[in-house]
């Protein structure tokens, strides 16, 4: 099985650079990995949930897993990427077998990977179940979660020498887990299965009821009624929406390359030009240059051979001034749904940012879809001398995270942060 795996694994690979794993396996148990979990309102008929993220949140899924406790959820997966019906939930296992702390953040070394589990009061995060490839993205995804305060236990290999971590069997811990199989999502199941049954059966009994009339008795010539077709009102059908949350930039990705964009445009310092504040959204980087002595032309070879791409450059009609604009590239997307209500998101900001002396203002936005749903956020703003890539294992703790907006300002040698959090 560990073999049909890996090949698997290499195929999608090849076609899809992919750096992650569907599963591994122990003491000849396979256990599925990489699922995206989402939170389950209605246990007790859990399909009609399922069935709709399988249609928006993961478009194609197929296969299925339920996670019981205090906070139920459900996994779903895509076959075609791996999976199989039957295959155990690896992070279902593990996180009913450490239930007696609500949250955790664990790295296993397994046959093909390294397995990256966190959980964070009782609620698997929704890219808290991977299995990556290669030991750095495990490790870095590893330490930017240990910066946020409060684990339970910290679990990671003994030869990261990471200090406060244990490494427990991992083999004993998930034999005391919950087993939780991948079943297909559209299969006919419960009351539903039943009416199947009744509706075949009735069926049934009219086909051979129609065959014995037929044989035994001769019916009367009736004259030909031809029926009115009916006309048909075809219902129009609204696709589900998707909800904002559900593909956010990565926070880590667009403050890594705010950071280093600012620093490469920082180094373009031609004589008798200034340098102007610097603004990083999703759309790039943008800042001016100021005149204080010299021509164009000097300020034009300077960005002509800084190495840095631009999108755009715009000289104003007085030459006195140049505009440009800096791509930030593809940034990577993942869903991050809310896990905390506006008061509870409130209180741990305000005791995050106070431990460490940082003032931060908290305001209550929302948001109305185009179908009129109104999604809930909590806005922020602060001012740090602290770069983005020192913020990003701090910030990146809050699911639902969206950066707004990173200005720069020269002068003052400060960084301004502005963003939103979606909740409950």
């Amino acid at each position: 099985m560990l073999e049909e795996a890996k090949l698997i694994d290499e195929e999608y690979e090849k076609k899809n650079n992919r750096t992650w794993g569907v599963g591994f396996d122990l003491d000849g148990t396979w256990y599925a990995t990489s699922l995206f979990w989402q939170p389950l309102q209605n246990q007790e008929d859990p399909y009609t949930e399922v069935g709709e993220a399988s249609e928006g949140v993961l478009e194609g899924a197929d296969l299925f897993c339920i996670k019981p406790g205090k906070a139920p959820q459900f996994g779903i997966c895509v076959s075609e990427e791996g999976f199989k019906t039957g295959n155990q939930a690896g992070a279902v296992a593990l996180a009913t077998a450490l239930s007696d702390r609500s949250s955790f953040i664990a790295v296993f070394k397994v046959g093909n990977g390294w397995w990256y589990t966190c959980v964070r009061n009782d609620i698997i995060l929704s890219d808290g179940d991977m299995l990556f490839l290669n030991e750095e993205e495990a490790k870095e995804q590893f330490m930017s979660m240990l910066a946020v305060p409060d684990w339970g236990r910290k679990i990671a290999p003994p030869e990261w020498e990471i200090e406060d971590t244990e490494y427990p069997d991992l083999g004993r811990l998930l034999s005391k887990g919950a087993k939780s199989k991948l079943q297909k999502i559209k299969a006919l199941r419960g009351t539903k299965l039943m009416l199947l049954i009744g509706v075949s059966a009735i069926v049934g009994f009219w086909l051979i009821s129609n065959i014995i009339s037929g044989i035994f008795f001769t019916p009367k010539k009736m004259p030909v009624v031809v029926p009115v077709k009916p006309k048909i009102v075809r219902k129009v059908e609204t696709k589900p929406e998707v909800r904002p949350w559900e593909s956010l930039v990565t926070p880590q990705a667009i403050m890594h390359k705010c950071a280093n964009g600012i620093a490469a445009v920082q180094g373009i310092l031609p004589p008798g030009w200034k340098l102007g504040d610097l603004t990083c959204t999703q759309g790039g980087i943008v800042t001016t240059w100021t005149r204080q002595i010299g021509r164009v032309s000097v300020i034009n070879h300077a960005l002509d051979k800084s190495g840095v791409a631009f999108a755009r450059r715009a000289v104003s009609d007085n030459g006195e001034s140049v505009a440009a604009t800096i791509p930030l590239g593809r940034l990577q997307k993942m869903p991050s749904p809310p896990t905390q209500n506006a008061g509870d998101l409130k209180y741990a900001i305000n005791d995050l940012f106070q431990s460490i002396g940082q003032p931060i203002t908290l305001t209550n936005t929302t948001y109305t879809s185009p179908n009129g749903t109104v999604y809930r956020m909590i806005g922020f703003k602060f001012i740090s001398q602290q770069n983005p890539i020192t913020w990003s294992n701090l910030l990146t703790k809050f699911s639902g995270l969206e950066i707004k907006s990173i200005i720069y300002r020269i002068d003052q040698k400060t960084w301004e942060y502005e963003g939103t959090i979606y909740v409950l």
